[in-house]
C-alpha cells in the first residue's frame, strides 16, 4: 500500500495560499486606475444623459427648429450617437494609458521592492555586505534604500566587532588557562611539587583571569552607561587630588614622579564621580605602565570656555602615528610584543572612552612618536546636562 504523501506544515500552507491569493502591485495599481476610470465614465454618462439633451433641445429651439419636428428628432439622435462615441473613445484611450502607466510604474516598483526583499532575506541569513541601489522613484523610496544600506552597514560592523571580540576573548583567556593546566598536570604527574614558587605562579595566573573578568565587566557597564550612571555636581579639584593620592604609592614604588597642576578657578561638573574616578585611574595606570623609572607624569586641569580639559602627560614610550587612531579599541596594543601579563588586557582605554562619551565629552590622544611621551586629553562640558537626557539620574535616585 502506497503511503500517503506528506502534507506541508500547517503553518506554511496558509502562508503560501495567502501569497498566491494576493494580487501583485501591478494588478492593484491597474484596478485602482480602472475604478477611477469607471467612476469618471459613469459620472460623464449621467451628466450627458441628464443635462445634455435638455440643453441641446433648447439651443435647437432658439435656432428656429420646430418642436417635435423630424429635424429635432434627427439632431437629438445624432447628439446621442456623438456623445456615446466620444465617451467610449475617451474611455478606451484612458484605459490604454492607464494600462501602460500602471505597467511601467508597477514594473519599477516591483523591481525595487523585490530587490529590497531579497536584500533583507540575505541580511536575515547573515550576509551583511549586501546593498540596494536607489530606485529613483521619489524621496521616500530613496530614503528607504538609504536607510536599508545604513542598517546593513551597521549590522556588518556589529558582526565584525562581535567576531573580533570573541577572538580576542579566546586569545586573552587561552594563555593563563594553558599555564594553569600545564602546572596542574605537572602536579598530578609528580613532575612538580607545590612549592611557594609554584603556588605564586598559579596565584598570578588566577589573578590575571580575575583581572581580565573585571575589565570585561567594567567595559560592559561603561557601554551601558545609560542605566548605570549616577549624576551629581562634583568638585574637580577634590576628584583629581583623590585620584592622585590613590595612585601615588604605585608611582613611588616604580620611581616615577606624579605631579598635579590645576589652573583655578575650576567650575563644578555634572558627572558621575565614581565613573570619572575610574577614567582618571585608568589613564594614570596606563601612563605608569608605559613610563620607565625616573620618568614623570603630569595631570593638568584647566577651563576653556564652557569646557573643562583634563590632560595626563607622561614622558614614557610614546605612540607611533599609525597607532594613534586605534589606541581606544578593545584589546588593541601599539606594542604587540609587550608581555600581556604586565601590559594589561587592552581594555582600560576603551573603558575610559566609553565613560567619557557617556558624559557627553570626548577623549583624545597625542604623541610625537616613540620615545617622546604621550598626552591623553579629556574634554568635558561645564553646562549641566538636563535630567531628561539622562534617565539614569532618576533611576539611580530611586534605587
Amino acid at each position: 500500500m502506497t503511503p500517503p504523501a506528506a502534507s506541508p506544515p500547517a503553518a506554511a500552507t496558509p502562508r503560501r495560499r495567502r501569497r498566491r491569493g494576493r494580487a501583485g502591485i501591478g494588478l492593484r495599481l491597474l484596478a485602482a486606475q480602472a475604478i477611477v476610470l469607471a467612476a469618471g465614465a459613469a459620472t460623464t454618462a449621467v451628466v450627458a444623459a441628464v443635462v445634455g439633451p435638455p440643453l441641446f433641445r433648447e439651443h435647437l429651439h432658439r435656432a428656429g427648429v420646430p418642436m417635435d419636428s423630424l429635424e429635432e428628432v434627427h439632431a437629438e439622435e445624432a447628439y446621442g450617437y456623438a456623445t456615446v462615441m466620444s465617451i467610449g473613445g475617451a474611455l478606451a484611450v484612458s484605459a490604454l494609458a492607464a494600462l501602460a502607466v500602471s505597467f511601467y510604474v508597477s514594473r519599477r516598483l516591483q523591481r525595487s521592492i523585490t530587490e529590497v526583499a531579497a536584500a533583507a532575506t540575505d541580511v536575515a541569513e547573515g550576509n551583511y555586505d549586501i546593498r540596494v541601489s536607489p530606485p529613483r522613484l521619489g524621496d521616500d523610496f530613496d530614503a528607504l534604500a538609504t536607510a536599508f544600506n545604513q542598517m546593513a552597514t551597521r549590522l556588518q560592523a556589529v558582526d565584525s566587532t562581535r567576531q573580533q571580540l570573541f577572538g580576542d576573548l579566546a586569545h586573552e583567556i587561552r594563555t593563563p588557562v594553558a599555564v594553569l593546566e600545564a602546572y596542574i598536570e605537572a602536579l598530578e604527574d609528580g613532575v612538580r611539587t607545590l612549592t611557594p614558587q609554584t603556588a605564586a605562579m598559579l596565584r598570578d595566573q588566577t589573578r590575571r583571569l580575575v583581572r581580565f573578568s573585571d575589565d570585561v565587566a567594567a567595559l560592559a557597564k561603561a557601554e551601558e552607561s545609560a542605566v548605570s550612571m549616577s549624576y551629581a555636581t562634583i568638585d574637580i579639584d577634590r576628584l583629581t587630588r583623590r585620584c592622585v593620592a590613590a595612585a601615588q604609592e604605585r608611582y613611588d614604588t616604580k620611581g616615577v614622579g606624579l605631579h598635579l597642576h590645576q589652573h583655578r578657578p575650576l567650575p563644578p561638573l555634572w558627572a558621575d564621580e565614581q565613573r570619572m574616578s575610574q577614567v582618571l585611574g585608568n589613564l594614570l595606570e596606563n601612563a605608569l605602565r608605559h613610563t620607565p623609572p625616573g620618568g614623570s607624569v603630569d595631570l593638568r586641569c584647566r577651563r576653556e570656555g564652557d569646557h573643562v580639559k583634563i590632560a595626563v602627560t607622561d614622558t614614557g614610550e610614546g605612540i607611533a602615528a599609525q597607532h594613534l587612531t586605534r589606541v581606544f579599541e578593545r584589546f588593541y596594543r601599539a606594542d604587540t610584543a609587550r608581555d600581556r601579563e604586565h601590559g594589561g588586557a587592552g581594555l582600560g582605554l576603551a573603558i575610559a572612552k566609553a565613560l567619557v562619551e557617556a558624559h557627553r565629552g570626548s577623549i583624545s590622544v597625542a604623541s610625537a612618536g616613540p620615545g617622546t611621551g604621550t598626552t591623553f586629553t579629556i574634554d568635558l562640558p561645564v553646562t549641566p546636562v538636563p535630567s531628561e537626557l539622562h534617565p539614569a539620574t532618576a533611576h539611580s535616585a530611586r534605587t
